[in-house]
């Protein structure tokens, strides 16, 4: 029998077996090829994180901590983001694809796919597997799109994952002059810098203190007044203009997750600049300080989520267009993904390799799946 990956309780990855029913009409089975999960969301709901027990009411339009007299929730669950595969069978009424065909979908890691038709996509012509795997990446990143980032700015990545490595990319694209990426992680720091990056910061090398380094870097120099304070308003007002410096980026974009790489990239922003955030935090709001910089620097918190439709520039731009354009960049290589997809594992290595992610993210930027035949 055929063998999926799946979370059998929090933090508990392993191989089973399943069994395909039949065809429905208008559905398709594929066989795997290669398969990948997604390091940032996902690993919320295996790891049973306090997020994952607070589901979103799309009714009420916010979330609410599930009844604690329903238990744990969610487990067994399958694990696995993107896939790329071959059609082998087909329902009586599919149109799309014929046997043979290479498709690729949001799937999750096992041995065949069933689904209807209008899940999976063909795989175009020149996309490799592994830029097959990374649309997702891409297409959360590309809502950074919302931070308006314009010709020759200063920008900020905080966090260099596979999303954070592909806002490395979107940044350059959309002009900016100078980027700067932020991580601990030092496979991460260097793939950065051969995307585009001009530096790549340890925030452990700079005292910890991530976004003050990359102010002092970023400007002529500490404290750099454009104006000098004002005369005296009506009250005994002044307009004290001094904190307004060229010092500072234009955009922070913050991928990571973490609340104090947020307060750095709120730290790291010129007065009047905006943070775009692209990440899902799963906790409480540790090390975020918002009676510090951005209470004084009058800046912009801008959430930046690809999935929460409509698009704030709606109609021109909707999802489709969002995963078109990636899918056309991956396709053609003006999104890069060589180096990304490591370490590649086959299917029976997977469990273990599902639990490196989350145990030792230091080992992985975006575990890979093969699936040998």
């Amino acid at each position: 029998m055929p063998l999926e990956l799946v979370a059998v309780a929090p933090r508990s990855p392993q191989l089973r077996e399943y069994v395909d029913g039949p065809l429905g009409p208008r559905e398709i089975r594929i066989r795997t090829e290669f398969a990948s999960p997604k390091h940032g969301t996902e690993l919320v709901g295996y790891r049973n994180d306090p997020a994952a027990n607070r589901p979103y009411d799309p009714n009420r339009g916010a979330a609410f901590p599930r009844p604690a007299e329903e238990g744990l929730k969610g487990f067994p669950r399958r694990l696995g983001n993107m896939a790329v595969g071959t059609v082998t069978e087909r329902g009586a009424e599919v149109t799309r694809f014929a046997v043979g065909d290479r498709v690729y979908g949001h799937f999750p890691i096992r041995e065949t796919q069933t689904c209807d038709e209008s899940a999976a996509d063909p795989l175009p012509d020149g996309m490799t597997r592994e830029a097959a795997v990374c649309l997702d990446p891409a297409v959360m990143a590309f809502a950074m799109r919302d931070a308006n980032i314009k010709l020759g700015d200063r920008v900020a990545v905080f966090g260099l994952g596979a999303i954070g490595l592909m806002a490395v990319q979107f940044a350059r694209l959309a002009g900016a002059a100078q980027v700067i990426g932020v991580d601990f992680l030092e496979n991460r720091r260097a793939l950065a810098r051969s995307y585009g990056a001009a530096v790549a910061i340890d925030p452990r090398e700079v005292g910890g203190d991530a976004g003050w380094a990359i102010r002092a870097m970023t400007g002529p120099g500490a404290n750099a007044p454009v104006w000098e304070p004002g005369p005296r308003i009506l009250g005994g007002y002044r307009e004290d203009l001094t904190q307004v410096g060229e010092h500072g980026v234009d955009v922070a974009v913050e991928t990571s997750g973490s609340t104090r790489a947020l307060h750095d990239a709120i730290r790291a922003t010129r007065f009047g600049g905006t943070i775009c955030l692209i990440s899902y935090y799963g906790g409480e709001a540790s090390g975020l300080f918002l009676g510090d910089e951005f209470h004084v620097n009058r800046l912009n918190l801008i959430s930046c989520r690809a999935q929460s439709v409509p698009m704030r520039d709606f109609p021109a731009w909707t999802l489709q267009r969002y995963a078109e354009t990636c899918a056309d960049w991956l396709r053609t290589g003006r999104l890069r993904t060589d180096g990304i997809i490591t370490p590649v594992v086959p299917l029976a290595d997977a469990a273990e390799a599902y639990r490196e992610i989350d145990e030792h993210p230091e080992r992985s930027i975006k575990l890979g799946v093969a699936f040998g035949r």
